[in-house]
């Protein structure tokens, strides 16, 4: 998420400190065999010679019906109706799982294995299927948008870099990643464990996921920008998203697809654990494959969130002009920005249209001062005045329906106010304003962050709240908002008009979402499955 708007920030994106290292025992040579024949009695394992994109499957791990003989750990929903921004059209798992291997059905395997056995096979092929689809999706955004030359015409050595970083270095490491796993399912039909070569990339060699990730406020944003201010880049963009090798699938849907599968591997490896019978070596291996899976995650997280933050921080603090108030030094590492947004002055004498228009402030709330401006352009406000969140209350007025017109016939407006209360202990002062909210879901947005004085707490929440599933990924646009890939689970806190405010399950971040976005899930069985598996995360990850 990128941060405000303004001049360009002082930091730079994170640089590849080091390249890749090698795995061991690898000729460099070696051409992928996956899907074809290796001799007379190794028969390949897909019926197609070019894999899906990994936009359009669904790993089983994630989510399945509670019916699913296959992988019973999560529920599953239909696709949407509806195709919005990044949506994927299908739904179909990987058409091939490991029971429908010629080699596994041809030579009796699955009536001398156990059916917990069989079921960690399915979970062990899913993430080599999976990264086979995710390995062919990445050779197309480095072939057909990284290296072509006429997209790379109609922006500069900076955009072009901004926009994909070390996508070419990412693409490397996980053709080394999939040669490996590769050659571990041609050594026996019986998959004998993946968990020490998952654990020996994610902890050697997919560092560079971290530099990547760190980037994406430099991505988004300069793809923000070329999109509004280019129109040749617009343009050419349009054609080759259009083409038949990118399945009509937008850029967009290709980038984000690292932060994507390092956010799914630990949900699959836990998969992996649950099917591993308990206390055996390949028990323990899983489990120490998802730790090392889960701290890249981890690290992935936080040095985006850092960059954001601190870019953020910088152009806010060229934006702001102290003027007669007291300023203080606003770029700090232990602040960040939490929501900020134009709110009326309650009067009586004007409508809430007019109050909008007229007299209105615009406040910035950071994690630990609440800062309240007056707009005096798009990237210039003037601060009226500051205080420490200690030192503030809010109180949520009545809703009362307006009693003016508004602009649309029929309508009504509902006018919602809060009171803050602020107090500076330097001036031993206490002011009260009330101003107005444009709608019910805003101002419960303002409540939530102001009464969330602290870092969101990711404990556990009560049980019984309702469970929705992403049906579509939705990338953040404010600062209050929550990130969604498809088929991710939420917790839902509270529900106000068409946004909710949850709680995602596999890392505990907390935020804002369209309820267009998300179906809710009422499988009592699949409800209590998915929070058996949020707490067995959490607790392997110290989440």
């Amino acid at each position: 998420m990128a941060g405000g708007k303004g001049s360009a920030s002082t930091l730079k994106p994170v640089k590849e400190s080091r390249a890749p290292s090698p795995s061991p025992g690898r000729s460099p040579r070696r051409k992928r065999t996956f899907g074809r024949k290796r001799n007379q009695n190794q028969r390949g394992s897909f019926k197609d010679a070019t894999p899906r994109l990994y936009q359009e499957i669904r790993e089983r791990g994630l989510n399945s019906t509670i019916q699913d003989e296959l992988l019973d750990d999560f529920v599953m929903v239909e696709a949407p109706v509806e195709d919005q921004a990044i949506v994927v059209k299908s739904y179909r798992p990987i058409q091939l799982t490991w029971s429908q291997l010629p080699q596994v059905k041809e030579t009796g395997i699955l009536t001398m294995i156990s059916p917990q056995e069989r079921k960690r096979q399915e979970a062990i092929f899913e993430i080599i299927t999976s990264e086979h689809s995710y390995l062919h999706s990445l050779g197309i955004l480095v072939r057909h948008f990284k290296d072509n030359e006429a997209l790379r015409k109609t922006m500069t050595t900076t955009e072009h870099h901004h926009l994909f970083s070390n996508i070419a270095v990412i693409h490397q490491i996980s053709q080394r990643f999939f040669e490996d796993l590769e050659r571990r399912h041609y050594e026996n039909p019986v998959i004998r464990d993946i968990s020490d070569i998952v654990q020996n990339h994610a902890s050697n060699h997919f560092e560079p996921y971290i530099v990547y990730c760190s980037n994406e406020t430099f991505q988004q944003r300069t793809l923000q920008k070329l999109l509004t201010s280019n129109t040749a880049f617009k343009e050419t963009l349009k054609q080759i998203e259009g083409s038949s090798e990118c399945g009509g699938l937008p850029m967009i849907s290709f980038l984000i697809l690292p932060m994507q599968r390092v956010t799914r591997l630990p949900l699959l490896l836990d998969t992996i654990c649950q099917k591993t019978k308990d206390k055996t070596a390949e028990y323990f291996a899983a489990v120490w494959a998802l730790h090392a899976m889960s701290k890249l995650v981890n690290s992935c997280n936080d040095g985006a969130r850092r960059m954001e933050r601190t870019e953020q921080m910088y152009t806010i603090q060229k934006q702001m002009e102290f003027g007669k108030i007291k300023p203080f030094p606003l770029v700090s590492s232990s602040r960040w920005l939490k929501k900020c947004g134009e709110l009326a002055v309650s009067t009586e004498e004007l409508s809430i249209w007019r109050a909008f228009s007229h007299r209105s402030y615009y406040l910035f709330l950071f994690n630990d001062v609440l800062i309240i401006t007056k707009k005096k352009s798009e990237e210039s406000f003037v601060v009226m005045d500051y205080a420490t969140l200690e030192n503030v209350e809010v109180e949520c007025g009545e809703d009362a329906e307006g009693r003016t017109s508004s602009p649309a016939k029929n309508s009504s407006h509902y006018y919602l106010s809060f009171r803050l209360l602020m107090s500076r202990n330097s001036e031993g002062r206490t002011e009260q304003m009330c101003l107005v909210a444009e709608s019910r879901a805003d101002r419960a947005r303002w409540i939530v962050a102001l009464r969330e004085h602290k870092e969101t707490d990711v404990s556990t929440p009560t049980t019984g709240l309702p469970q929705y599933e992403a049906t579509k990924a939705y990338m953040p646009k404010n600062q209050d908002e929550l990130s969604l890939q498809q088929a991710e689970l939420v917790i839902v806190l509270q529900k106000e008009e068409e946004w909710c405010y949850g709680e995602r399950m596999r890392d505990g971040e907390r935020g804002w979402f369209p309820a267009s976005c998300a179906t809710e899930i009422t499988n009592p069985a699949a409800i209590q499955n998915n929070v058996q598996r949020m707490k067995r995360l959490r607790k392997e990850t110290n989440v």
